[in-house]
């Protein structure tokens, strides 16, 4: 008799509620003749919430978009520059300073026009720094939105800290005109506020929730949709905002519903329960296309794939052992195997996009497996068991990857044991931090959601990020490099800084090693006039809806 297990339990779970879609769909109103549509994801949330300061994910940003909008917005659809959103224009006011002149007649999905009080909100202590915001530590530490008071929890106010490290204030010029205000000089600060965090959420809206986690649950934004329903682990359905000031959105509803499993997402995309079917393996891209009623888009997206190292553990804290680990990773033998050769092996934890403070020449290390035994001899490591926590593809083809990954390992001599988690407060848990049976290995992804290496590399790996918070890994001159790539504004400093950066991370004391860019496919009929951008985003606008 088979095992049913958690993962196939969830599966049938979402087969089954998708399998009721058809008839939700019908109680729409009938004289609404825009179509809605249904999204089959592998994860709606990660917390459990919609609030912004506390998902960061990338399924998260999937749906964040939707609903809430920032001052300032990334054009994931074309050339990735910065542009025009809730603010018509900006101008740099002083080295710490931004102006914004406010978009009139934005109005909130509680019909209340936005008003430069909303935005000083959206900044403020009362969403996202808290009345201490000293106490916002340990990043990733705590159980998410458990919180029945209207004191945002530390680690949204933690999220805060590392979005804007230098923030100051918010000043209220007038009814249309805002200043955000640094303590210190801040190259990337336009960039920061095009993160989802900066999205302007109504005050109103927050004063009216019940809790904390009302609120983060069914946030109240500006965004051409507006949350109806959120049932965690199950489904999300938004509905057009019709007020969005770029005009009625060109869907009524937008479900997404949680099917863990591939077969399960492109079996409800088959049967027409679903319309789209998100991240979908390259193996079966060929099926799908040669269907005529469907097809797979996406390609490269600004998201790297990484393998993360804890130097507490005893095995890894010589940091020729993790250099080992770099070198005994054939990553083309990924990207052909898994990958089909699409996905490119990036420089490093950096992008084409950063332009003018891209490192030229810089390389992943090169897999030679000779090096790598050397290493493990010089070091004098003696086979001792290394842990490495692993999700069940949370990460499309994560688990092929991993097979890879421990056949490259265990060949160079490198025991590498496989620990399956199955969520990521497991596979963070600090529980025998610095023992044989603590955190050793883990996969990881990081994105840039701007075009400055302090969106990726301080974010994810300086004072503020993950891997430092969490005690996984930390530098002494990477953490003071980091504050001066985040405050120099002297470009030719910074270009020296950032490579000496990638020098101490990727070589001398690897804290990761990246693997390739991340590549996102999504399968959906065929007819719908529907475009992939280079992020994890959906966007289900007018702009990429038609023509």
């Amino acid at each position: 008799m088979p095992v049913l297990t958690r993962r196939s339990a969830l599966a049938s779970a979402g087969a089954a509620l998708a399998s009721q879609l058809p008839l939700a769909r019908f109680a729409i109103a009938q004289s609404d003749q825009r179509p809605s549509v249904t999204v089959a994801v592998q994860k709606i949330a990660n917390t459990n919430t919609l609030e912004t300061l506390r998902e960061q994910s990338n399924v998260g940003t999937r749906h964040g978009g939707s609903y809430g909008e920032a001052l300032i917005e990334q054009d994931w659809l074309g050339d990735l520059r910065l542009q025009p959103g809730l603010a018509t224009e900006w101008r740099r006011v002083d080295e710490r300073t931004l102006e914004f002149t406010l978009r009139p007649g934005v109005r909130f999905h509680d019909n209340r026009e936005m008003t430069a009080e909303d935005v000083a909100f959206s900044f403020g202590p009362q969403r996202m720094w808290g009345a201490d915001p000293a106490a916002a530590r340990n990043l990733f530490g705590n159980v998410p939105g458990r919180t029945g008071s209207k004191e945002p929890p530390p680690e949204a106010a933690a999220i805060a800290r590392r979005t804007y490290p230098g923030f100051e204030r918010i000043e209220v010029v007038d009814a249309r005109t805002v200043r955000f205000v640094n303590r210190v000089p801040d190259p990337a600060l336009e960039g920061r506020l095009s993160r989802t965090t900066g999205m302007i959420l109504s005050q109103a809206g927050f004063e009216a929730a019940g809790s904390w986690l009302d609120w983060a649950r069914k946030p109240v934004g500006t965004g051409p949709y507006k949350v109806t329903d959120f049932r965690p682990d199950q489904s999300l359905t938004l509905v057009a905002h019709d007020e969005h000031w770029r005009g009625r959105p060109p869907l009524r509803q937008i479900r997404f519903i949680e099917v863990p499993e591939v077969s399960g997402r492109i079996n409800a995309l088959l049967s027409g329960e679903a319309d789209f079917a998100c991240d979908i393996p390259p193996d079966q891209i060929g099926a799908l296309d040669r269907s005529a009623r469907h097809e797979v888009v996406g390609g490269p997206i600004m998201n790297h794939r990484l393998t993360v190292f804890d130097k507490s553990h005893p095995s890894l804290r010589d940091a020729r052992i993790r250099r080992a680990f770099t070198h005994a990773i054939d990553r083309k033998a990924i990207t052909d195997a898994l990958w089909g050769g699409r996905a490119p092996v990036p420089p490093g934890l950096q992008f084409a996009y950063y332009g003018p403070m891209l490192v030229e020449g810089w390389e992943a290390p090169r897999f030679d497996p000779a090096e790598a035994r050397r290493l493990l001899r010089e070091a004098n490591y003696k086979g001792e068991p290394i842990p490495y926590r692993l999700l069940n593809n949370y990460y499309t083809a994560q688990v092929p990857t991993a097979q890879i990954l421990l056949e490259g390992w265990r060949a160079v001599g490198l025991n590498v044991v496989i620990e399956m988690k199955e969520n990521f407060p497991q596979v963070l848990s600090n529980a025998g931090a610095g023992t044989p049976a603590g955190r050793g290995v883990r996969d990881w992804s990081n994105s840039a959601s701007f075009n400055d290496p302090v969106a990726s590399l301080t974010a994810q790996h300086g004072p503020q990020g993950q891997q430092w918070q969490i005690g996984e890994w930390r530098n002494e001159e990477f953490g003071q490099l980091s504050a001066v790539l985040e405050g120099s504004m002297d470009q030719e400093e910074r270009r020296r800084t950032f490579r000496r950066m990638l020098e101490i991370a990727e070589r001398e004391d690897p804290a990761y090693t990246v693997l390739h860019q991340t590549l996102n496919f999504t399968a959906k009929r065929r007819d719908l006039p529907w475009k992939a951008g280079q992020s994890f985003f959906m966007d289900f606008s007018a702009r990429n809806w038609g023509a």
